[in-house]
């Protein structure tokens, strides 16, 4: 186990950075740019137009390509880590559990996860693969986080959270780029061109592999979970008058250890568990046609091949397609209302194994969504939000999703809100047709009568800029669940099949804020507190122990930011985050420190060390100790050049 490192460093640190450190002008980027030019940047996740992020009445952090850049993380994951109101735990070397506002497992079911508008959601377990989202971090625009219900403009699974990851217009990534990077535990390499057609078309072409080694657990035992990915992928945009359009994609290939115990056992014989192999592509078009107004039209479709191969359980291809269209009508009078319609279908082939099954094996699902929303602006200062989505699914049909938001605009950079939201989370194939084992008699036996589990939301927050050079957000919220996921005993009493007999409530407090205390140097905080409490319902007869899993969300977490830009060649980034203990089992607390040093030695060439968990022991993060993966302290060293 790594010697740790005095605690105290990185207060050593931040006390160090002196006052007259920079008297030259910092960069263009996002770093440089004050707090009121921050609460000014533009997104569109929250009302699905653009808007002000000071003008947003939800609960939503941006991260930014600066950001992302100044960290130092590697993965896509780990860029996410960056967000205070998600919790991202690594379970093993790459497998994280992501979440909002709690109901953080192995599925991660209630978060929905887009990038450039494309759902990478499955329909086998409602989650997302973490492994298979491996895109370039250098070509991130921002992402935009919401943690609470985004069910209206984003559908079921949008329960507690969605993230909408956006990457650059090719015009903004032209002529060549290299990557490479290397370190203790993982090396990177990659590649990017852009270039130009016509007046007002650009496109860019990247490739991008890397290399991770395996984790140990605390007995020092090698967790086998070593793994490869490469990437390619390529994107094109170009304008004729008012109409713009996107068509991009990519192709990818992996493989990776599956993490211990390393062994099953099946009816006396064990079963080893052997290397998981992912692949598949994507690709996407999108045409907008903007309107005198500020009204706009929008029509999106994607097509999206996923492979997973996981031994001994199943062999997995999946195929789904998916068209949207959105109308957002320029504001008349009081109103700026938008219409959206999407209609998706997948189909999923398996290739069962004798230890489980989804029945039946290939299977095709659609779902079919209306949905409508209206900005009323009731006065300058007040702006009422009322919208309501429909959707349709195979399983429980027609789900009804209102949201209703109320905001105050204070003062200038000043915005008070308040909001009501009812959303799902549709079945999955793993709620409703696994069966253990694959053929009969079952032991578990699908779950044919699953309905979709429900949530209630009440929400109130307020973001805030005091004169210049602090800015901050608070948001409080309580959810009401019902229907949770359980795993119930059969009449028979020989089999389980799985049910929806659990109810639950949670209530919390997110905050952060930014403080720029001198021109070169900014200062952010942030604070999570999550209160959980599940039952039973009276008819329940659970055999699973469900009540008592749901301990994987630490009570709090703290993370503190300091960003120090050195003249306008170097810069310095030290971020300390607090991890609350998990239950169930039970997870210690743990302190992380992270720094970045950032040289740029010419204009196109950038020269990076970044060192993580730098203090304390090694430490855990998910699952049993006998299998845990310990995080260990690293170094990372990465070469950047532009031409």
């Amino acid at each position: 186990m790594a010697k740790p490192w005095p605690e105290s460093v990185v207060w050593i640190a931040l006390a160090l950075l002196p006052a007259t450190a920079c008297a030259n002008s910092v960069q263009d980027n996002l770093s440089a740019m004050s707090l009121e030019e921050l609460s000014n940047v533009r997104i569109t996740s929250v009302s699905r137009r653009e808007e002000r992020l000071a003008d947003a009445a939800a609960a939503v952090f941006v991260i930014s390509a600066d950001d992302i850049r100044r960290s130092g993380v590697q993965s896509l994951p780990e860029a996410l880590r960056l967000a205070p109101n998600l919790q991202v735990s690594q379970a093993y070397s790459s497998g994280y559990v992501i979440s909002a506002r709690g109901f953080a497992n192995n599925d991660g079911n209630k978060l929905l996860v887009l990038i450039d508008g494309r759902s990478v959601y499955t329909p086998l377990f409602s989650g997302v693969f973490w492994d298979a989202q491996d895109l370039p971090l250098d070509d991130i625009e921002r992402i935009e986080v919401i943690s609470g219900p985004g069910g209206t403009l984003w559908g079921t699974n949008a329960v507690n959270g969605v993230i909408n990851v956006i990457t650059k217009p090719a015009s903004a990534t032209q002529g060549g780029a290299v990557a490479l990077g290397g370190g203790t535990l993982r090396a990177d390499a990659g590649a990017r061109y852009g270039g130009r057609f016509g007046e007002d078309g650009a496109w860019r072409l990247y490739a991008k592999s890397s290399r991770v080694k395996h984790t140990e657990t605390a007995s020092g035992a090698e967790a086998d979970d070593a793994w490869h990915q490469s990437q390619v992928g390529f994107r094109a945009d170009w304008r004729q008058a008012r109409d713009q359009f996107t068509l991009q994609g990519d192709a990818y290939r992996g493989r990776h250890g599956q993490p211990k115990p390393g062994n099953i056992s099946l009816t006396g014989v064990n079963v080893p568990l052997g290397n998981v192999v992912l692949g598949g592509g994507n690709l996407m078009a999108r045409w907008t046609r903007n309107f005198d107004g500020g009204g706009n039209l929008s029509v999106q479709a994607y097509y999206d091949r996923t492979e997973r191969d996981l031994p001994p359980f199943f062999n997995e291809n999946l195929d789904t397609v998916s068209l949207q269209a959105q109308y957002a009508m320029a504001p008349i009078g009081r109103h700026a209302p938008t219409f959206g319609a999407e209609y998706r279908r997948s189909k999923d082939s398996l290739e069962n194994s004798a230890i489980i099954g989804f029945l039946p094996a290939n299977d095709t699902k659609s779902w079919t969504s209306l949905y409508a929303q209206d900005e009323i602006a009731l006065s300058p200062l007040w702006k009422l939000t009322l919208g309501a989505r429909v959707e349709r699914n195979d399983y429980t049909g027609n789900e009804f999703l209102p949201n209703a938001r109320l905001a105050w605009q204070v003062a200038d950079d000043h915005l008070l809100w308040a909001a009501v939201s009812r959303t799902v989370r549709a079945p999955s194939r793993l709620d409703a047709e696994v069966f253990f084992p694959a053929k009969p008699p079952f032991i578990l036996a699908g779950g044919p009568g699953f309905r979709s589990e429900v949530a209630r939301f009440f929400e109130l927050g307020y973001r805030g800029r005091v004169g210049q050079d602090f800015s901050y957000s608070v948001n409080a919220y309580r959810a009401l669940y019902n229907d949770l996921h359980t795993q119930e005993l059969a009449p028979s009493r020989t089999s389980v099949f799985f049910g929806n007999g659990m109810k639950g409530s949670t209530r919390g407090l997110e905050a952060w804020a930014s403080w720029q205390v001198q021109k070169n140097w900014r200062l952010s905080a942030a604070f999570t507190a999550l209160h959980e409490h599940f039952w039973l319902k009276p008819d329940s007869i659970d055999t699973a122990a469900s009540v008592s899993r749901m301990g994987h969300d630490p009570r709090h977490t703290a993370m503190l930011r300091s960003s120090w830009q050195i003249g306008d060649e170097r810069e310095f980034d030290i971020a300390l985050r607090h991890v609350g203990k998990l239950s169930s089992p039970d997870v210690p607390d743990y302190r992380a420190l992270d720094m970045r040093f950032g040289w740029r030695i010419q204009p196109t060439l950038e020269l990076s060390l970044t060192g993580t968990n730098l203090i304390g022991p090694d430490h855990g993060e998910f699952t049993a100790i006998a299998t845990r993966s310990v995080i260990k302290r690293a170094v990372y060293l990465s070469l950047n050049k532009r031409f």
